[in-house]
């Protein structure tokens, strides 16, 4: 990778190596960076959107009914007829 002459590193070969190291963290740091980045939801027309079961509904410690936020897993609360996310602020209407 470097170039020696008598145990010296040549011009050329410290900025091949200097080269190849910074791509090699770039690359690093750009590949964790894309997979943390979070999806935006898309326009929801209300169509297909999944409905949760009546079977068990979620009740905070204040007896206020909640779900799980599908964008960011936070709470959910109800405010007339549109769920609302604590957290992200995503919403929906029922």
């Amino acid at each position: 990778m470097f170039e020696q002459d008598n145990g010296n590193v040549s011009r050329r070969g410290f900025l091949k190596g200097s080269a190849l190291f910074a791509a090699a963290v770039g690359l690093a740091q750009a590949l964790p960076a894309q997979a943390q980045e979070p999806q935006k939801p898309a326009p929801d027309s209300g169509e297909n959107k999944q409905e949760k079961p009546a079977g068990k509904k979620l009740v905070d410690k204040d007896g206020r009914e909640y779900r799980i936020c599908d964008m960011c897993g936070g709470n959910m609360y109800k405010h007339e007829k549109t769920w609302t996310c604590e957290v992200c602020g995503y919403s929906y209407d029922e």
